[in-house]
């Protein structure tokens, strides 16, 4: 595991510094504290930051091929490496290391950009072939490791995070208002976008290639189609499904280092457990989290798998008092990011990290096999479809703008009078900016965003292209493509590796995910049942059936406390000061009346506040002082409009 950086040129005449790659590395040296490798030549710069798993002393990056035409850098674990190294060996390449990372130098070889469909696991590199002069950006199927680009001046840089980047080009700093509304919408931004105008992520299951100045991406993988092979029996799913798990546990657990589990105590990571301790013959090393408030607290399901599997169980009780950790974890996000399980994903990563250098999650489960709640209310829902389109949108334009935003039952109603698709994306949203509650954001920040087709249009055409017939289906697809890389596995990616621990994700194998995607939908959620077939494969692991079929409660913080109580000082002086409520993109009475109607308990709005709190924190403690914003543009619009500078009154 490890970072990943560089710069190269475009045009001719552009020589790439090693200091410069030697600065941008210095920005993610928690991805790879073991060791620094840089190749720089003529117009290319490649670095990268090594946390040590496989061939703990040969494994130095860059790697070459053999005659030093071709260096790679690279960021994850190529699990099926074992299998390709005699194979490739068997064809005359010759190995210099006994790391994964040599094998895609050598596949690249053969196959050239078609080296990704060979590669089994989770990846982030960068390959430079000196011959063709091209660079080959590559990104894993699932997007479990990141990877940025930006094209300017002449240039093409990349880094494992943003701030690798902005490290080398500092005037990138400009802030994408579109962007932001996606984080205000939905609680992150989703790709390609980043908080940035002119930096981009490379999307999950995508390459980019730099050949004589032009550059392309493409995308080499996606899901297949849906609900293609129906199982005889169950006996004959859940034997397939357990081999296939099991496999998919078994060639994670390859490493030179100590290796343990984080367990939540739900179904997912219970059966990654029962897996791994079917598999090893030591005890698996298990880490939980828990909370003062038992309501979210889940160490006791935990500690009882972790007595059926004999693991060394270790636990750790997040303090509500986390000013510090919010401070941390904002100064260190590149983008606002607002959900709020990255403060016990954290936590459970620095407890794990004491112990073991790889973890196994249970991450993907339910976006594989159905596990929230929405999917059963929104198929449920189905019944609304009947509504005519006139009715919904006269309620939506003349009944829904006058009702009072306290009375019982206007935002259902709401819901229900849009299409289908539209309902769930409602269903989902934080900060709804276009369709329902205006009022919380400035008309000029709304302007610059881009009024366009809003923030849905991104969701609305992966629905569209949903390889599936069955409404399940197209919003599991819907969810694997948006909200699992950009939400899910941003969040254990960054918090895990602010930690310096490896996050493996079995679950999210990509064979696997084929096989579970050609199942039906009724072996996912039947019958008002999540997880239908993934918890009859708990049972015949032995996992405690308390733990598979209790109320779901999510790797969530109590916030709704926290924030009336513990909270509740620190975000009244903080979102309330003049230069939040300046920054341009609030109303402050519309915070204001945020505040009061949480403060006061008359309406839950815990989810939209620590949104709005992680943005402010991230405002202050990652951007600072320094940067070009958006802002700027909209203060200069209201000056040359000859509009006086709105100065809010006091809370």
């Amino acid at each position: 595991m490890c970072g990943i950086a560089g710069i190269i040129g475009t045009k001719p005449g552009f020589v790439a510094d090693p200091q410069t790659v030697h600065r941008m590395c210095q920005t993610i040296v928690h991805r790879g504290p073991d060791d620094e490798g840089i190749y720089t030549k003529d117009g290319v710069g490649l670095g990268m930051r090594r946390l040590s798993i496989i061939d703990l002393a040969g494994g130095h990056q860059p790697v070459h091929n053999e005659d030093k035409s071709i260096w790679v850098v690279f960021n994850g674990e190529i699990y099926n490496f074992p299998w390709l190294r005699p194979e490739l060996e068997s064809r005359g390449h010759r190995f210099c290391t006994n790391t994964d990372t040599e094998v895609i130098i050598h596949l690249y070889e053969d196959l050239g950009v078609d080296c990704v469909h060979k590669l089994r696991g989770m990846f982030a590199f960068a390959l430079y072939d000196a011959r063709r002069e091209r660079l080959l950006l590559a990104r894993d199927r699932l997007g479990i490791k990141p990877l940025h680009y930006a094209l300017k001046d002449g240039r093409l840089l990349f880094g494992s995070e943003i701030k690798a980047i902005l490290a080398a080009a500092p005037e990138l700093k400009e802030i994408n208002n579109q962007a932001l509304l996606q984080y205000f919408y939905f609680g992150y931004i989703p790709d390609p976008l980043t908080a940035f105008v002119d930096i981009q992520k490379l999307p999950p299951g995508h390459v980019l290639e730099l050949e004589n100045g032009s550059v392309k991406v493409r995308q080499y993988w996606n899901i297949p189609a849906y609900g293609t092979h129906e199982p005889r029996s169950e006996d004959e799913c859940l034997e397939e499904l357990e081999a296939r798990l099991a496999e998919a546990v078994r060639i994670r657990l390859i490493a030179d280092v100590p290796l343990g589990a984080l367990l939540s105590g739900g179904t997912d990571s219970s059966v990654v457990v029962a897996l791994m301790a079917r598999a090893t013959s030591k005890p698996v090393e298990t880490f939980s989290i828990g909370f003062g408030s038992e309501d979210f607290d889940e160490r006791s399901y935990a500690r009882r798998v972790a007595e059926r599997f004999g693991t060394n169980h270790h636990e750790f009780v997040v303090d509500p008092h986390m000013e510090e950790t919010l401070e941390m974890l904002t100064g260190s996000l590149e983008e606002p990011f607002g959900d709020s399980s990255m403060v016990p994903t954290f936590h459970v990563s620095r407890l794990a990290r004491q112990y073991v250098t790889v973890a196994l999650s249970g991450d993907g489960g339910d976006e594989l096999f159905g596990g929230y709640d929405r999917y059963d209310i929104q198929l449920r829902r189905r019944r609304y479809n009947l509504i005519p389109g006139w009715a919904g949108r006269w309620y939506r334009e003349s009944v829904f703008p006058r009702l009072p935003s306290e009375w019982y039952g206007r935002n259902f109603l709401f819901n229900i009078s849009l299409p289908w698709p539209e309902r769930y994306l409602d269903s989902v949203v934080y900060l709804p900016a276009y369709t329902r509650e205006r009022s919380l954001f400035t008309d000029d920040f709304l302007a610059d965003a881009g009024n366009g087709e809003g923030p849905s249009g991104l969701y609305l055409d992966h629905y569209a292209r949903a390889p599936a017939r069955d409404p399940l289906s197209q919003l599991l697809y819907l969810d694997t493509k948006t909200y699992l890389p950009s939400d899910i596995l941003t969040k254990v990616d960054r918090m895990s590796m602010l930690r310096s621990l490896e996050v493996r994700v079995p679950i999210l194998d990509h064979m696997f995910l084929e096989w579970v995607a050609a199942l039906p939908a009724h072996w996912k959620l039947r019958n008002g049942r999540e997880k239908y077939i993934l918890k009859k494969l708990g049972e015949r692991l032995d996992v405690p059936r308390e733990v598979l079929y209790r109320p779901k409660q999510g790797f969530a913080m109590p916030l709704v406390q926290w924030m009336r109580r513990e909270l509740k000082a620190g975000l009244l002086e903080l979102l309330l000061e003049p230069h939040a409520l300046q920054r341009g993109y609030f109303r402050p009475d519309g915070v204001r009346r945020l505040l009061q109607e949480h403060l006061s308990g008359r309406r839950d709005h815990s989810g939209r506040i620590w949104m709005l709190l992680v943005f402010e924190l991230w405002h202050r403690n990652f951007l600072g002082q320094t940067h070009v914003t958006a802002e700027c543009r909209m203060q200069k619009s209201r000056m040359q409009k000859g509009e006086e500078s709105f100065l809010p009154a006091r809370f």
